[in-house]
């Protein structure tokens, strides 16, 4: 054989080698492209707990975004249907009807719908809602809570440093996974 062959041969083994150890490397990326998101920090969303809320009306007022990300939910399996819905009506009403002027929501944000004497439904109207807290501290002191705030994570811009969060003074936001967004009262609103 000449040495032109030998450096060809000498060549196709440097390749051989070269592609077998360029595969392992390969194998050994995908392998570690399955195994890594196991190891990753789920992903993590602001949410407010109702249970230590104090209805301060910070939400409405400090979140970047207008109106507020934090909305109120209606747990209706908790709600008593009731005619003086503490969360719908002024404390001193004079009328326990629909009129403006008996209303507690500065927006008009829940919808009182009839059910059958002396029942009532109300839901809330969350595009009209500004997460002020005055419906759920009155259903909170005259009701049975029934009403509570939550972050809308369709609406939230998830900021590293929530303006809510820093201004709460019940420290009542913290950050949760994504998977399980939802802060509820005991069972409440898992409908």
């Amino acid at each position: 054989m000449s040495d032109g062959n030998r450096k060809t041969r000498v060549s196709r083994r440097k390749l051989l080698r070269g592609g077998l150890g360029a595969a392992a490397v390969a194998a050994l990326g995908g392998v570690a492209g399955i195994l890594a998101p196991r190891g990753r920090t789920p992903r993590m969303v602001w949410q407010l707990d109702p249970l230590k809320c104090t209805q301060c009306g910070q939400c409405a007022t400090k979140c970047v975004l207008t109106p507020s990300a934090v909305k109120c939910v209606h747990a209706f399996d908790v709600c008593g249907y009731c005619e003086l819905c503490g969360g719908y009506h002024q404390p001193n009403a004079k009328n326990l009807d629909t009129a403006a002027e008996n209303r507690l929501c500065p927006t008009n944000a829940i919808v009182r719908r009839f059910v059958d004497d002396p029942y009532y439904e109300y839901t809330i109207d969350e595009s009209l809602c500004i997460g002020c807290a005055k419906c759920v501290k009155g259903c909170t002191s005259f009701g049975n809570g029934s009403l509570y705030l939550q972050v809308r994570h369709d609406r939230c811009m998830n900021c590293n440093e929530c303006a809510i969060a820093k201004a709460c003074p019940a420290n009542a936001f913290s950050r949760v996974p994504a998977e399980t967004p939802y802060i509820f009262k005991g069972e409440l609103g898992r409908k």
